[in-house]
């Protein structure tokens, strides 16, 4: 048995909680093209989540955003070593990729992880590529992660626990879709099942063309 075949078949000892970070609804705003595809809008609005990040692909590489969002794309936050959410949730988006495959759209799922001390680029590349074949996978420094999660504005943190080997995180769930040169669009909660997401993707996708 493969160390990832181990991690995604694992039994969870405790489950994972899911700490989700409030958006606010709010009007539509004037002018919006994207308002149609819309459920919930963020507090603040969509400038306020997101920007340039520095992060190593799975070939150990450093890359920018610029480098990653070059088609829309869905960035999802968590660890290989989660043992239930995080495979659930990777795997929900790699099959709405599928499906905006099905239709014509082209949109990348990538995968940032929140354990850079045991998500290596190796292991990212290896759990990414089990995934999805389009999906990207990127690690880097704790100081690189951290500035991304701020910019992207999630949450994780550490479980409290004497084993520095089989610790569990806490993190937000939420899936964000991104454009190259227009940065977040909007947000996706895990409740979506692939099919709805699949059907907002376009919606936004459609939009951007107008």
């Amino acid at each position: 048995m493969t160390r990832l075949s181990a991690i995604l078949s694992a039994v969870a000892v405790v489950a994972l909680l899911a700490v989700a970070v409030v958006f606010a609804l709010r009007p539509d705003s004037e002018g919006d093209k994207y308002a149609q595809c819309r459920g919930m809008q963020v507090a603040g609005g969509t400038a306020s989540i997101g920007g340039p990040f520095t992060l190593i692909d799975e070939t150990g590489q450093t890359v920018t955003d610029t480098d990653v969002i070059t088609k829309p794309s869905l960035l999802y936050f968590g660890y290989t070593f989660c043992p239930d959410v995080c495979p659930l949730d990777n795997a929900r988006n790699a099959e709405a990729v599928s499906i905006l495959d099905e239709r014509g759209y082209d949109v990348n799922p990538v995968f940032i992880t929140i354990d850079p001390a045991r998500d290596t680029p190796e292991v990212m590349g290896e759990f990414s590529d089990y995934m999805h074949e389009k999906m990207i996978g990127l690690s880097g420094s704790p100081e690189q992660i951290k500035a991304v999660s701020q910019a992207y504005r999630t949450y994780y943190a550490k479980r409290q626990t004497e084993d520095e080997e089989f610790y569990l995180m806490d993190h937000s769930t939420f899936t964000y879709l991104v454009f190259p040169g227009e940065g977040f669009i909007d947000y996706f909660r895990r409740e979506e099942t692939p099919e709805q997401m699949a059907d907002r993707v376009t919606c936004f996708i459609d939009a951007s063309k107008n």
